[in-house]
């Protein structure tokens, strides 16, 4: 079950990947009619804003919901708004991936025309920024100026390369250098079993959460495109594909109301495949933002972006996985645990923490729903070590550990693995 198809960034304008090494992605295990965007004409349009857009749309973006609009104005401006049906209200409740989603894009835009020397002047939000939703205003205005000084993104030559791999990882770590060369675009990237291990129980948690939560989990069955006919219809959505899905639907095996019934077959199934997946994956990689605005949001998505096309460049495969820092109520403990982590916040390299004894509490306490659900952590858990007693200061009172939490947040963690990948664009 794909269910971590539709996983966008997570976290206050931020986002968390995995990482590792790439595979072959099989074309054929796509319907052909999805995957056309893809196939560009070899001769770009002469009007360099169809081609900036035209690479634009094989963005990655929650859901594959694909909800950009895209209106061009006289010769050199197009403005960029929201499809307000393409929403996630259920999971997404603050538009936050979504607005995250409108980053990648803009890059992609931005990096074309790059290559055909020409800038693009953006203006985010230019009639304010809508709170605490999308609505009908602007995400941006475009202006595109040809300027002798623009030079080619190398990122470019990706663009066609990335894709969001579903499947399972090889355990192959990445190597250092290819971690660095990732680090490089404002992302930090671990190969630490222990905050792997850390991200490991969270997620998988945060997952079980969502599938477990109806409204949340009927949100994801919704989008789901069940077998190639339904693909090639729709175009957009979670791709459920390949020999196995063709002939249980043809069975009656693989349907929606199976895939929404923890009772099921397919659904355990589906559970389980995410724990093999995070089991799998042998590194990972984050973006913070200093607050949750909605430029905060763009940016993360735009510097995600870059992470997955310098990813594909390097042989590497990334998946986000943003669950734990969506922000609907029953997320809310592993939003908590996620943010306790402190990951790579000044004064807490990757790996440390404002407090030992918080993450400790966090790895101990949090409940994976159901009992089924429950044996999804067992590798990664450890049985915790004893409370750490306070030493007292001169005063008296008992010392803080580590520094007070920061305003910056997470904004998701991508995880690696071998190239598998829907058509159009999704994360």
């Amino acid at each position: 079950m794909a269910v971590g198809r539709r996983n966008f960034i997570l976290g206050a304008g931020g986002s968390l990947a995995l990482v590792a090494a790439a595979g072959t992605w099989r074309v054929t295990r796509m319907p052909e009619k999805a995957i056309e965007p893809w196939q560009l004409d070899r001769d770009p349009p002469s009007d360099v804003r169809l081609d900036a857009f035209r690479h634009a749309i094989l963005a990655p973006n929650p859901h594959n919901r694909q909800p950009w609009l895209i209106r061009l104005e006289g010769d050199n401006s197009a403005t960029i708004t929201c499809d307000l049906d393409k929403r996630l209200p259920e999971t997404d409740p603050f538009d936050r991936q979504i607005v995250i989603g409108f980053g990648t894009f803009l890059e992609l835009a931005r990096i074309t025309a790059a290559e055909r020397g020409v800038r693009v002047d953006m203006t985010p939000f230019p009639d304010g920024e809508p709170q605490p939703r999308l609505d009908a205003r602007p995400v941006a205005r475009l202006t595109f100026v040809a300027d002798s000084t623009v030079r080619p993104d190398p990122l470019y030559q990706s663009i066609l390369m990335r894709r969001t791999n579903r499947e399972i990882y090889s355990k192959t770590p990445p190597g250092i250098s290819q971690l660095t060369a990732l680090s490089a675009g404002d992302v930090q990237t671990t190969l630490d079993p222990s905050v792997l291990g850390k991200l490991r129980i969270i997620t998988v948690a945060a997952i079980a959460k969502e599938m477990l939560t109806h409204r949340t989990m009927m949100e994801t069955v919704r989008l789901l495109r069940i077998g190639h006919d339904e693909i090639d219809a729709t175009g957009d959505g979670l791709a459920l594909s390949g020999p196995m899905i063709e002939a249980t639907r043809m069975l009656g095996l693989t349907t929606r109301e199976k895939l929404a019934d923890p009772a099921s077959t397919a659904f355990k199934i589906g559970l389980d495949g995410q724990r093999a997946t995070y089991d799998s994956v042998p590194a990972a990689l984050w973006i913070t933002t200093p607050g949750n605005s909605r430029n905060g949001q763009l940016d993360a998505g735009r510097r995600y972006v870059r992470a997955a096309l310098q990813a594909a460049a390097l042989g590497l495969s990334i998946h986000p996985m943003s669950q734990s820092l969506q922000e609907y109520p029953e997320m809310a403990e592993y939003l908590a645990a996620v943010h306790a982590l402190r990951l790579g916040l000044e004064g807490n390299p990757v790996g440390g923490c404002a407090s030992s004894r918080m993450i400790r509490s966090a790895s101990r306490r949090l409940p994976i729903p159901t009992r089924r659900a429950r044996c999804l952590g067992r590798s990664a858990a450890r049985t915790p070590p004893p409370p750490t007693r306070r030493r007292a200061t001169p005063s008296g009172r008992p010392r803080r550990r580590g520094a007070p939490p920061s305003r910056a947040r997470p904004v998701g963690i991508p995880v690696a693995r071998s190239p598998g990948g829907t058509a159009r664009a999704r994360w």
